[in-house]
């Protein structure tokens, strides 16, 4: 069937303008959304028709039914949960993946591809000083990030004492002990019930989520057999990191595999202010993050290092007649993540990498914390409130004197919409929790949802404290 362009032209046209009419539009419009699910698929859920459309009109009408159920997510003043913007090169070249339609799997037959996201990932080693050997596997989240770390850990701690789980399985092998801390994140959780781990041991934090490693000897004392350490760069609630230097070399000396879950906090290595706070991080065995998180680029794009490559081919790696495999027989990219499908997630990151430079990293990353710092001091102005972290990096927790008040502002701030910030449980009590992500986030969104901080405080300044 021959191709017409000029259908892709009208299509992406319509994409295009749409696309440009959301991003101008959002400083203006409420960040929650206007429809929730029942009111989209009120106009959406119809039978499929029997006859089609025309591509353009289908761009349209995707747009016309969407934009009302759309939460203002890319805005400088969303706040919520751990999601960053998208920079504009990431944003082109995400596009220009889609057009391109490559399966990044193997070398061989995507080139262009392979060698972008090589680049890529040996700039991001570089810029977080990783150790240059690792392995850079591109997921499609930080929990299929931490999935890939664990998966090499799982078979180097049981290879160690002779058990091959890719030919014998986890039925039989000798039990391995996972340590976390009390305050890892759930998909740490997630990535060692789908390996099979089960639960695993917990370690005690202290008052702000970071591990303490006198526990951490104390449960390492008591292991006989396998053991696998996951530590944390960047609190859910304070953003503080783990004291990884220590850490590390009390797991290594109980010949641990060490693991990372740096969904957004392992970014602060690229700043030399921050990375002080990450001392000794490098020293770890694997590491996760989220680039679509500090980085901003669009989802989905989570990033797994390991320090062992062998361990990560071997781990996660297959060998079979049809998968055409570099001549040069280095790790193809389907070695390094769960995926043998997957589109070129790692070609956003190496545009928003260009765009940024080395400085512009430093000085997005640097940004995010002020921005944090900033919207801290100005809510600590208000009456009754009480920011509950130290504000080590992009998080910010923070109280209104009682549960109830704490969930009446909340409720009032998502209601009127013109900020997000996400509500959550921490240290026994309800707390407002802001996430500064975005890059677009600037000084007037600051001033602005201090504000809005300030009139959904108003109306429950009554309520007991």
């Amino acid at each position: 069937m021959e191709i017409d362009p000029s259908v892709y032209r009208r299509s992406l046209d319509r994409a295009a303008e749409h696309a440009l009419g959301w991003i101008t539009g959002l400083p203006e419009r409420t960040v929650r959304p206007e429809q929730d699910v029942e009111g989209v698929l009120h106009t959406l859920d119809v039978p499929l028709p029997d006859a089609g459309t025309d591509p353009a009109a289908v761009v349209d009408e995707l747009a016309t039914v969407a934009e009302p159920g759309l939460m203002a997510m890319p805005s400088g003043r969303f706040f919520g949960w751990v999601i960053g913007g998208t920079l504009p090169a990431a944003m082109g070249a995400d596009w220009l993946v889609s057009a391109w339609d490559q399966n990044a799997a193997m070398r061989y037959p995507t080139p262009a591809t392979a060698a972008l996201e090589q680049v890529a990932g040996s700039w991001l080693l570089d810029v977080l000083g990783l150790p240059a050997e690792s392995d850079v596997g591109f997921t499609t989240g930080a929990t299929m990030a931490n999935w890939t770390g664990l998966a090499a850990a799982r078979a180097w701690v049981l290879d160690r004492v002779g058990w091959d789980v890719n030919t014998a399985g986890l039925i039989g092998a000798p039990p391995v002990t996972v340590l976390v801390g009390a305050e890892r994140h759930t998909s740490v959780d997630l990535a060692l019930r789908y390996l099979g781990f089960g639960a695993p041991t917990v370690v005690a934090a202290d008052d702000q989520g970071r591990t303490l490693v006198g526990d951490l000897r104390a449960h390492l004392d008591r292991v006989d057999g396998p053991v696998i350490v996951c530590l944390q760069a960047g609190n859910l609630h304070s953003g503080a990191f783990d004291p990884m230097r220590a850490a590390i070399a009390l797991a290594h000396e109980h010949d641990a595999w060490v693991h990372v879950d740096g969904a957004f906090g392992l970014w602060a290595a690229a700043s030399p202010v921050l990375r002080p706070g990450l001392d000794g991080v490098e020293t770890a065995d694997s590491w996760a993050t989220d680039a679509h998180k500090t980085l901003n680029v669009p989802y989905d794009c989570g990033v797994a290092f390991v320090a062992r490559p062998s361990v990560t081919r071997a781990a996660l790696g297959t060998q079979t007649a049809y998968l055409i495999r570099d001549p040069a027989d280095v790790s193809e990219p389907f070695d390094l993540v769960p995926e043998m499908s997957r589109r070129a997630r790692g070609v956003p990151v190496w545009a928003a990498l260009r765009q940024l430079g080395r400085s512009g990293v430093v000085d997005l990353v640097e940004r995010l914390v002020r921005h944090a710092r900033e919207l801290a001091d100005g809510l600590r102005s208000l009456p009754d409130v009480e920011v509950l972290n130290d504000v080590v990096f992009t998080q910010v927790s923070l109280t209104f004197g009682s549960d109830e008040r704490t969930r009446a502002v909340t409720a009032r701030l998502i209601e009127e919409g013109a900020v997000w910030m996400s509500g959550s449980r921490w240290r026994g009590r309800d707390v407002l929790r802001i996430s500064v992500s975005n890059w677009s986030t600037n000084d007037e969104d600051v001033r602005f949802s201090v504000e809005a901080v300030r009139r959904a405080l108003g109306p429950v300044s009554a309520l007991p404290t």
